[in-house]
């Protein structure tokens, strides 16, 4: 679908000048765009791009000489990054889902489907389940027994969603997400190597043969309002009460939530980011990618893990964490720096080792 330039910049609240009735049917990358498309130069980096380019409109940055760049219409964007979220919402048309019930799907009598649907074929939707209007569920999702959807959910394909989930609104579920699979519970009749590692950080008695009896998962998924789930990614059900994700809250590809995990509204969990069982998150927490988080552990809110940070102890609000295991990022700098003298230090040491061992 083709927009104008006027149209574009009053759906993202921008200003614009030019010829603002030239249709868009693309954005692009100033290098690579043709007549047709949106330039995205958003900063003056990017000017260069512009030239080698064929657009004629462009989205550039508050005070940009735009005619001088050689164009004939621009928006000006002073948050570039927030305009490409609008402009993107505007362009992007999803997955191609005819609307109605696909005949090759198989919902249960018993399911309450809202108004509007879009379900694909091989959808199998169970007993009791409630979906609210707007549904677009794309090909070989499976919804199970119980579970309750919003309104306005896009489920892409392949996603598992288990029994009694329960989620909000303006869900986004990307491909082969699995919600409410059984918790990672086990135990041992005897006391388990593991607890007692646990008690005397590193000592053992005895080792002896275990066995490890199943915990099973009583509780279920609980998810807010607009949360997005990532491909792969995977939320275990609680053992007694719900594993939550609250409002806001996005998880990237190849998440893995623990059992009775509560994380916060509007937190950032990056890709391969893995928490342990028990676990609470705060609201507005960024854990970038590959961050761990042990079980019982308490994030507060507002805290920023850097990539690959492992979180052994509870963590104050607003801290930034890196490292591993995790400390202040600036002390994780510092001791980064005296890392890199360990070299220089053990040179010196052996000098001055050869010089007071020497006779006098």
């Amino acid at each position: 679908m083709a927009y104008t330039v006027g149209e574009i910049a009053r759906a993202l609240g921008a200003d614009c000048a030019g010829e603002i009735d030239i249709a868009i049917s693309r954005a692009s990358e100033p290098a690579l765009a043709g007549p047709e498309d949106l330039a995205l130069a958003m900063s003056p980096a990017y000017a260069e791009g512009l030239a080698k380019g064929q657009a004629v409109a462009a989205m550039v940055w508050p005070g940009a000489d735009w005619q001088e760049l050689g164009l004939r219409a621009a928006i000006f964007a002073p948050r570039g990054r927030l305009a490409m979220a609008g402009l993107s919402a505007m362009m992007d048309a999803g997955p191609q889902i005819a609307p109605g019930v696909h005949p090759m799907s198989v919902v249960d009598p018993s399911a309450v489907i809202g108004a509007n649907p879009a379900i694909g074929p091989f959808v199998t939707i169970g007993a009791g389940v409630v979906i609210g209007a707007n549904a677009r569920i794309a090909s070989q999702v499976s919804i199970s027994e119980g579970a309750q959807i919003g309104a306005d959910a896009l489920i892409c394909q392949g996603a598992r969603i288990g029994a009694r989930v329960r989620i909000g609104d303006r869900f986004i579920c990307q491909p082969g997400a699995v919600i409410g699979s059984d918790g990672f519970s086990f135990v041992t009749p005897e006391k388990s190597g593991v607890e007692e590692i646990r008690q005397t950080l590193g000592q053992r008695e005895e080792i002896k043969a275990q066995s490890w009896t199943r915990i099973h998962s009583l509780g279920s998924v609980s998810i807010g309002d607009d949360v997005e789930i990532g491909a792969n990614a995977c939320i275990d059900r609680g053992t007694i009460r719900d594993t939550t994700i609250g409002s806001g809250t996005k998880l990237d590809n190849l998440v893995h939530i623990g059992h009775n995990v509560q994380v916060g509204q509007d937190t950032l969990l990056c890709g391969q980011v893995g928490v342990a069982g028990s676990s609470k998150i705060g609201s507005r927490v960024v854990l970038a990618g590959q961050c761990g988080v042990n079980d019982n552990i308490f994030i507060a809110d507002d805290v920023i893990c850097g990539g690959a940070t492992k979180v052994f102890t509870n963590v104050p609000a607003g801290r930034v964490m890196l490292g591993y295991p995790a400390v202040k990022m600036e002390q994780h700098i510092e001791m980064q720096k005296a890392l890199r003298r360990l070299p220089r230090m053990a040179a010196r040491l052996t000098e001055l080792e050869k010089k007071f061992s020497e006779p006098s």
